[in-house]
C-alpha cells in the first residue's frame, strides 16, 4: 500500500511540475534567438481593417509568442475561452470543470496575412490528434481548438482541416466552434516569454527562421 501511495505521488509531482505555470523553466530547447525577432514590431496597422481568430494549442505562452511573430499579426493576448462561468482564475481554469481552455486571441490584418496560412502555421506547431495534450501539460484546458466569430470562417476552417486530414492516420480532434467567451489571463500570463525568455514552452518557436 504505501508502495502504491508512493507512486501516485510520483505521478502527481511530475504532472504539476510540467504543467503550464509561472515557475517553470524551459528544458526542451532555447526561445532567445526567436524571440529576438517581431516582423511586427515596426509595422502601423493603426489604419489597417483587423480580423480575430481564437487559437488554442496547449499552453498559451508559446502559442501568444509563436503568433506575435507571423508578420500581419497585429497583437495576441493570452485567456480562457469557451467554458462555463465569468472571469475564471488559473487556480480555476486547471481544475477542468468549467471546461475552459487556454486560448491565444490573434489579431491580424488580412491584407498582410490570410486566415488559411495563418492556419497552417497554426498546424505546424500543435498534434491535432492528441486528445486533452500538448507537449508535457495535459488536461482539458490543453485541447487544441479553433474558435471564430465570422461565421464565415467557418468554411475556410473545415478545408483546410480537410486538408490536413491527409497527413495522419488518426482522426484530427481539434475543436472547431463558434467562440462563446473569452476571458484574459492574469497579467503575468501575457507576453510571458517575453518578460522570462528561458521559461518553458512546448513550441519550437525556430520554426519562424524557416
Amino acid at each position: 500500500m504505501k508502495q502504491l501511495l508512493s507512486v501516485c505521488l510520483l505521478f502527481f509531482l511530475i504532472a504539476l511540475i510540467t504543467a503550464c505555470s509561472p515557475n517553470i523553466e524551459n528544458k526542451h530547447g532555447s526561445n532567445t534567438k526567436s524571440l529576438s525577432s517581431n516582423p511586427n514590431q515596426d509595422v502601423d496597422y493603426s489604419h489597417s481593417k483587423l480580423e480575430k481568430i481564437y487559437l488554442a494549442g496547449g499552453c498559451f505562452w508559446g502559442v501568444e509568442a509563436y503568433f506575435a511573430r507571423i508578420y500581419g499579426v497585429s497583437n495576441t493576448t493570452s485567456g480562457y475561452a469557451n467554458g462555463s462561468g465569468e472571469n475564471p482564475e488559473y487556480e480555476e481554469v486547471i481544475k477542468g470543470d468549467q471546461g475552459f481552455v487556454e486560448t491565444v486571441l490573434v489579431e491580424y490584418d488580412p491584407q498582410r496575412v490570410s486566415l488559411t496560412e495563418l492556419l497552417t502555421y497554426y498546424f505546424k506547431v500543435v498534434d491535432p490528434t492528441s486528445v486533452n495534450r500538448q507537449g508535457n501539460d495535459k488536461g482539458i484546458q490543453y485541447r487544441t481548438g479553433i474558435y471564430y466569430v465570422d461565421e464565415q470562417n467557418a468554411s475556410i476552417i473545415s478545408a483546410l482541416i480537410k486538408q490536413e486530414q491527409k497527413k495522419y492516420d488518426e482522426k484530427i480532434v481539434t475543436e472547431v466552434l463558434p467562440l462563446n467567451n473569452y476571458f484574459l489571463a492574469e497579467e503575468y500570463h501575457q507576453d510571458y516569454l517575453e518578460k522570462n525568455p528561458g521559461g518553458y514552452c512546448h513550441i519550437d518557436l525556430s520554426i519562424l527562421d524557416e
